[in-house]
């Protein structure tokens, strides 16, 4: 196996040799997984575009394209225009409405390809002027397009819905609204303020418990037009309790990058399916675990698959929002890009010590598909940040 210099936490750089034997990569099918499970899809830059990275999106499209397709080949889902493709984080809802229109016709293209889309209420600012009447229009405005485009609704989190609403009361009635008029069932999105910090109090509360009474109530209301909610507060226990309070037609759809292996196998009084930012940067891995979990062989979906935890934690460890940053330079180690640039010029956000460790943990996850081939990219961005080998 091919050894790199990495530098340590210490300043020293040191030889490691890597030990990963690369999880293959093999076609399945969505009806081979006993879960359903989404991967949250991050978009390519473009960085030959003469633009302002920080302010003017630029978009690889057929390399973010192709990218859904290698998703779909293993059996996931696309969870599209979420905060993994930097919904919010460089990508507008201009951006978004092209991303889902192009994400869409290549769906049409294929037999197996699962995918639903992000409405929330990005194109509205958040001010003290905004008002619930604002904010429920601007939903409609988002769920209707995707509807008009034959897509499915993830509701996502409103940051104005947070600034603006005074009581439980407010979200009841923005939620109660959306849902009362959907043409198929949502997935809701309850994104904790650990991913996004002007999320903090959502449904209400800061008290995470007083705030899922409140989301369960809404839930309970509308049932018939809610397939599932995906939560993202990086917690098992309350993903747990609240799975365990659904009616049961709602699916429990983990969104904890910290617990999925776990809260995936379930216990004995249930499961959750998976709608993961982690899940696009270890497709093979997932894919291949949900395959195992379907074959009834847990020992060895854990296997597969708790290796690749640590390496999660860390990829989302605080400030958890930059995240996409660690999902997208795996994709350019495995040359699913050919560049580690992003929009919004959010590949600074990480520094270097953090993806020296990532590459660590990437190879004993098993998920550097070419041991020699990500070397040769790591090694260049160590050299240009004047490490050299």
């Amino acid at each position: 196996m091919p050894t790199i210099n990495l530098p340590n936490p210490d300043r020293s750089i040191t030889p490691y040799t890597l030990t990963g034997d690369p999880i293959p990569l093999v076609r399945f099918k969505a009806s081979d997984f006993p879960r359903i499970a989404y991967a949250a899809a991050h978009v390519v830059a473009d960085p030959l575009a003469s633009n302002d990275p920080w302010l003017t999106p630029a978009i690889d499209w057929d390399t973010t394209l192709a990218f859904r397709h290698r998703l779909w080949d293993l059996g996931l889902g696309v969870a599209e225009a979420m905060d993994t493709a930097q919904r919010g984080m460089g990508l507008g809802w201009a951006e978004a409405q092209d991303l889902i229109r192009r994400s869409q016709a290549e769906a049409r293209t294929r037999d197996d390809a699962l995918i639903a889309y992000g409405a929330g209420t990005d194109h509205l600012a958040p001010g003290p002027d905004v008002t619930i009447d604002q904010i429920i229009k601007a939903y409609e405005e988002q769920v209707g397009f995707m509807e008009g485009e034959g897509g499915r609704v993830i509701l996502m989190a409103s940051r104005a819905l947070a600034h603006a609403a005074r009581s439980p009361d407010d979200y009841a009635r923005v939620y109660g609204h959306i849902l009362g008029q959907v043409k198929q069932p949502v997935i809701m999105h309850w994104l904790g303020e650990m991913f996004d910090p002007a999320l903090q109090g959502y449904w209400g509360s800061i008290d995470h418990d007083a705030a899922m009474d409140t989301c369960l109530d809404v839930i309970a209301a509308h049932s018939d037009k809610v397939d599932g909610i995906k939560i993202s507060l990086l917690s098992a226990e309350k993903e747990i309790a609240m799975r365990r309070r659904l009616p049961p037609s709602v699916k429990m759809y983990t969104g904890d990058d910290f617990n999925y292996a776990e809260l995936i196998a379930g216990d004995a009084q249930g499961y959750s399916h998976a709608l993961l930012g982690i899940f696009d940067a270890i497709a093979p891995a997932a894919s291949a675990g949900l395959a195992a979990l379907g074959k009834g062989d847990e020992a060895g979906f854990f296997a597969l698959l708790e290796p690749t935890v640590p390496l999660s934690r860390h990829i989302f460890a605080a400030p958890t929002r930059f995240y996409k940053t660690g999902v997208v330079f795996l994709a350019y180690l495995n040359g699913l890009q050919d560049h580690f640039q992003m929009i919004g010029g959010q590949q600074s956000t990480r520094s270097l010590q953090h993806l020296s460790e990532l590459f660590r943990l990437a190879d004993k996850a098993r998920v550097l598909s070419d041991p020699d081939y990500a070397v040769n990219r790591m090694e260049a961005v160590l050299n240009v940040n004047g490490v050299l080998g």
